[in-house]
């Protein structure tokens, strides 16, 4: 009964602890810098619970000794988010318009649009890019997906992905309430796709990514990989990366070569792979 509930539930509660949060914010005007990291903690706490409420596979469950690992890594990606956001900050403050270019009301949507759109973009062409799969490829080593291991990424893949979203959305005109209450929202949205939850959202998942469709996103089997969207999963049925059908779940999850990048307890050669020579022929995803 419980356990029914909870999937029943899980988004949508997610989703009405961002939209509370977003409107306590602009209303008692608290700094969004401050609440952006609680609300990250928040949503990891939740969806973490979740894991072992309503998990979707038992095995998948981080051991000790992983997530010792994926600590270190999340700690390196905050890294890489700090330097995006020291460096967005500087550009918007030469850059940046004067004052927004619309409505509020208006911008929420629009913002939304545009940062997913963005967010699906750098993505797609960072399983393109030979260089730029070196660092985000570090994101698809783990054999298993859980809210744990969202946070190991190489800091640099981090550094670009939120600098592109980050800049575009600052420097068109929206404002910062805007980005902040976007930001929040593609926070819940990544980690809710990450997490290791029997949750399936039905027809809502044309619009809204979700778990079953991002556990494809890290399939073995690169012909039924797509869903590059982590929030809006309308991007993959615009470009053509939506694959998922009712009950497709991907057999293994991970590397289709898994000697391609070091394993994730090797830091140091993880951190440094970008830079090993290039092999012209070597394969992206």
């Amino acid at each position: 009964m419980l356990s029914a509930i909870a999937r029943r539930l899980a988004h949508p509660l997610l989703l009405l602890g961002v939209l509370c949060t977003a409107v306590a914010t602009l209303h008692f005007h608290w700094e969004p810098d401050r609440v952006s990291p609680l609300v990250l903690v928040g949503v990891i706490g939740y969806l973490a619970v979740l894991e072992r409420v309503i998990p979707y596979r038992a095995d998948w469950h981080p051991s000790r000794r992983e997530l010792g690992w994926y600590v270190a890594y999340f700690a390196l990606s905050m890294v890489g988010g700090g330097l995006a956001q020291g460096l967005v900050t500087a550009l918007v403050e030469l850059l940046g318009p004067a004052r927004p270019a619309l409505p509020f009301a208006a911008e929420i949507p629009l913002a939304l649009l545009v940062g997913s759109l963005g967010d699906y973009l750098v993505h797609r062409w960072s399983h393109r890019n030979r260089w730029l799969w070196r660092l985000h490829g570090v994101h698809h080593v783990p054999d298993k997906v859980n809210v744990a291991n969202n946070g190991v990424n190489h800091f640099l893949d981090v550094f670009v992905a939120q600098s592109v979203v980050q800049l575009s959305l600052a420097l068109i005109g929206f404002s910062a309430e805007s980005v902040f209450v976007v930001g929040i929202f593609i926070i819940a949205q990544g980690y809710f796709v990450h997490a290791n939850i029997d949750v399936r959202l039905g027809p809502l998942g044309h619009l809204l990514a979700g778990p079953e469709l991002h556990r494809l996103h890290h399939s073995t089997e690169l012909g039924e990989a797509g869903h590059f969207a982590s929030d809006l999963s309308l991007w993959d049925h615009v470009f053509g990366s939506f694959t998922w059908r009712p009950g497709r779940v991907p057999t293994a999850v991970g590397l289709a070569d898994p000697a391609a990048f070091p394993a994730t307890g090797e830091l140091g050669a993880t951190l440094l792979h970008p830079w090993r020579r290039v092999n012209p022929t070597e394969p992206t995803v």
